[in-house]
């Protein structure tokens, strides 16, 4: 298994940005055996502890933002989720049963939600964001991958049982970094060491997948999408992957960027964007079989992106960039009138219903005043 290190691995990717965020919580545990490993983990408090609720949470650090229905909901450092009902002018804090930094969220429609976030931690919301359970932590997913293991093909076992046995050893240290539901029921969530889960019941019973993937060397997955009828993971050192078998199985494909890809837009057109290190972006009209280079004109990585409701599209960048595409993602320019000085390293972007964008980011969230209308 690849032994880096997904927090230093999240440090190159979002640079300074989330550096004290990202730091690493636990020390390794030694792997004298699987099983024992498994008895001996103890849970850190940040697993069992729900996050704090003070208001010192409308200044934290935020990762993630998605819409539920009209309302804004964004998540963040120590288990923080906020929400909105009044276009992200003012903020609630929600109740969450852990306190690890969060990292990404999606909400299906007005009520059901997902988020995830360090320490192998799925959380679901019903009310549209208000109040979190957990579904899932590390400890639980390195459990899963290790009873999957005795079931992988003979001469793939003896690997796949080591890979196991080396999660379950190193704890609940174990970040996923985004999500993609396709509907109430039908899910996955993905991160470092190409942890991929998937469910078929909303989250109320998970399955390893990583074995479904065509990623020999265990990189990190740091996004995911659907266009059309498949499925696309982007991730480090120039991943691309897809599946066009409803996620039976996910295949290389050839990329054009040997740097880390954070993540991926997929717009209603079936246009593909794959973005990240260095203000680096592509563009894909074939699903993925051919990616041309997009002048972004911006050197800073970019972290988030997202498609507004006229099919606008809008990616972020660490150093506070907030770019515009009207043409499926072949080209961007910044917003005009969107510099929020000093600049302000963004993680996350969303639209709220006013149409205004809402930014997340290093000092918290904020407002961005609506894209013109093209003339």
């Amino acid at each position: 298994m690849n032994k880096l290190n997904p927090h230093a691995a999240r440090r190159t990717a979002l640079a300074a940005l989330f550096a004290a965020l990202f730091a690493a919580c636990c020390a390794l545990a030694p792997a004298a055996s699987a099983e024992g490993a498994a008895a001996a983990t103890v849970a850190p408090a940040a697993l069992t502890q729900p996050a704090l609720v003070t208001p010192k949470a409308l200044n934290a650090a935020m990762l993630a933002i998605a819409a539920a229905g009209q309302r804004l909901v964004a998540a963040g450092e120590r288990g923080t989720i906020l929400y909105s009902d009044d276009a992200g002018a003012s903020w609630r804090q929600a109740s969450v049963p852990v306190g690890v930094s969060l990292t990404a969220v999606q909400f299906i429609d007005a009520r059901q939600g997902w988020a995830v976030g360090h320490q192998g931690v799925v959380l679901h919301s019903a009310d549209g964001g208000a109040t979190w359970s957990k579904q899932l932590d590390g400890i639980q997913a390195a459990a899963l991958v290790l009873k999957a293991a005795a079931d992988v093909t003979p001469q793939d076992r003896e690997r796949a049982l080591a890979d196991a046995r080396h999660l379950v050893a190193d704890g609940p240290d174990k970040p996923f970094l985004d999500l993609h539901f396709a509907s109430a029921r039908s899910g996955y969530v993905l991160g470092a060491y190409n942890l991929l889960f998937k469910t078929d019941d909303g989250g109320a019973t998970w399955q390893p997948w990583q074995q479904h993937v065509a990623n020999p060397k265990g990189l990190h997955l740091y996004g995911m999408r659907g266009a059309g009828d498949a499925l696309y993971l982007a991730g480090e050192q120039g991943l691309l992957l897809r599946s066009t078998d409803q996620g039976a199985s996910f295949s290389a494909l050839a990329s054009p960027y040997k740097g880390s890809y954070f993540g991926l837009l997929a717009t209603r057109g079936g246009a593909l964007v794959a973005y990240g290190l260095r203000g680096n972006a592509y563009w894909s009209g074939d699903q993925g079989a051919s990616w041309s280079k997009v002048d972004t004109g911006v050197q800073a990585s970019l972290a988030g992106g997202a498609e507004l409701a006229d099919g606008t599209l809008v990616l972020v960048s660490q150093g506070g960039d907030v770019l515009l595409s009207r043409d499926q993602g072949r080209s961007f320019a910044p917003q005009a009138g969107a510099a929020l000085p000093p600049a302000l390293p963004l993680a996350a972007v969303a639209q709220a219903r006013d149409g205004a964008l809402v930014v997340a980011g290093l000092r918290g969230l904020r407002r961005v005043a609506a894209p013109a209308t093209p003339r």
